[in-house]
């Protein structure tokens, strides 16, 4: 007994040496793949292939804090109406939704009208020449920075809008074609006179899943993936948008938004709240119509309570992502070479880790899979909105993150993407890529159809 005693007080000793040696190796490189390839937000991922995929809750959510996740997921979908009212009151004279689940139907992506209806997910930034106090696009006289089409009982919207399509074959090298679509946008029945020079920038609603998540990345890891003078001469820059934050008091990198015109979601949905329902709160006090003739006159308390406000910030911040589907499908896994040979994953990165955060420990140190590096590139003519904001020209986009693109159709019932909902496909979206990405467009045109219905397969399994 003795003996075998020593034996176990050996081994025991053996191993407690084989853990210590073990805990004092230095932290090795992430090897993608040695991960599980189908957790795109890590360990917030969720398998849900529904109308609800976007919609689901962070995993590691519990007690109080998915309780407060569900209050915000309550007030996210509340309907806003003109005060008085025993709840929900404040909806502004102009506006632009009444509800934040109109725009973001099931969390997920807006699209375009299709010819003379109102507009539902989708909105038209504003602006004059010039740049504001601190390099923000310039308010436009009598408008403001955002078109509200839609005005309560004695208020004049300040437009409306209309939209006329056009549409042209695009080849690709074997013959066959595609056909792309151009808005061509209509605005009459302004309220009052435009202002010299207005533009307009359409922009349809953005999917909401992990956006908690790309607000975790390290504002260094986003920067150093900028190269703005194409040192490495691949012909892509990328640069980081610097934004105004009401919130900070302060310049911080742009991260949300269809030209990265947001740092925070704090921000985020202060601005939505703010510009397209007219309802104030602790960060922007005024209405939208405020100096406009619909102005109510009336200076009110923040009309979304604090609390309210910081529970739909925390439902936006921990709305999960869908796990990527057929991983090990051959065709899928071509689809990703093909993806890779094309130089579509130096804009659309495809691995970011989250930072260590304690007070936020659901999102922190997270190797996430979004497809996105949150800069501005350069994306040609064809997409252009030609208005700049802040650091962003009128050809500038951010990288749109693209996990969860392959469950649009089931989410919101199409397939319309880009900022202003203009390509039907996303093939079609791929084609109308330019300037930075006309390598990657070209790459793509000149491959037989296998090996791009393969890139398809590909991007609709994320």
């Amino acid at each position: 007994m003795k003996f075998h005693g020593k034996i176990i007080f050996v081994i025991g000793s053996l191993l407690s040496l084989l853990v210590l040696l073990n805990a004092c190796r230095k932290a090795e490189n992430w090897d993608e793949e040695q991960s599980d390839e189908r957790l795109s937000g890590g360990s917030q991922t969720v398998f849900s292939e529904g109308v609800g995929a976007f919609s689901e809750a962070f995993p590691g959510l519990s007690g109080s804090r998915l309780d407060f996740h569900d209050l915000g997921d309550a007030h996210f979908e509340a309907t806003f109406v003109s005060s008085p009212a025993p709840q929900f009151q404040g909806l502004g004279t102009i506006f632009n939704s009444n509800s934040c689940f109109n725009c973001h139907v099931n969390d997920g992506r807006g699209k375009p009208i299709l010819n003379t209806e109102p507009l539902a997910s989708m909105l038209f930034r504003v602006s004059v020449p010039g740049i504001g106090q601190y390099g923000e696009p310039l308010a436009a006289p009598g408008y403001g920075g955002q078109l509200q089409d839609k005005a309560t009982f004695g208020h004049a919207p300040e437009a409306n809008v209309t939209v006329n399509w056009t549409e042209s074959p695009y080849y690709f090298l074997e013959g066959d074609s595609i056909m792309l679509r151009q808005p061509i946008w209509n605005f009459l029945n302004h309220y009052t006179a435009v202002p010299p020079g207005m533009m307009y920038s359409a922009r349809v609603a953005p999917p909401l899943h992990g956006m908690g998540l790309l607000e975790q990345i390290d504002e260094h890891t986003i920067k150093s993936l900028a190269d703005v003078n194409d040192a490495n001469a691949d012909g892509i820059s990328g640069k980081a948008n610097l934004v105004w934050d009401e919130k900070n008091r302060r310049m911080m990198l742009g991260r949300f938004g269809w030209k990265s015109e947001a740092a925070t979601l704090d921000q985020q949905v202060a601005g939505a709240y703010n510009e397209d329902m007219g309802v104030t709160s602790y960060i922007f006090r005024r209405e939208s119509s405020y100096g406009q003739v619909q102005h109510d006159g009336i200076e009110d308390e923040p009309e979304v309570p604090d609390s309210i406000f910081n529970s739909v910030v925390f439902y936006v911040k921990t709305l999960a992502v869908p796990a990527r589907r057929k991983v090990t499908d051959p065709i899928v896994r071509r689809g990703k070479d093909i993806f890779s040979q094309a130089s579509c994953d130096k804009c659309h990165v495809t691995t970011l880790r989250t930072k260590t955060d304690v007070t936020f420990p659901e999102a922190s140190n997270q190797v996430i899979h979004p497809y996105t590096d949150l800069l501005l590139h350069d994306m040609g003519p064809g997409l252009a909105d030609n208005r700049p904001a802040y650091e962003a020209s009128g050809s500038e986009w951010r990288t749109s993150p693209l996990w969860g693109i392959g469950l649009t159709q089931l989410v919101n019932g199409h397939n319309n993407y880009l900022h202003d909902g203009r390509a039907r496909s996303i093939m079609e979206a791929i084609m109308w890529h330019g300037g930075e990405a006309d390598a990657s467009v070209n790459y793509v045109k000149a491959l037989p159809k296998t090996d791009r219905d393969a890139l398809l397969s590909f991007l609709r399994s994320l």
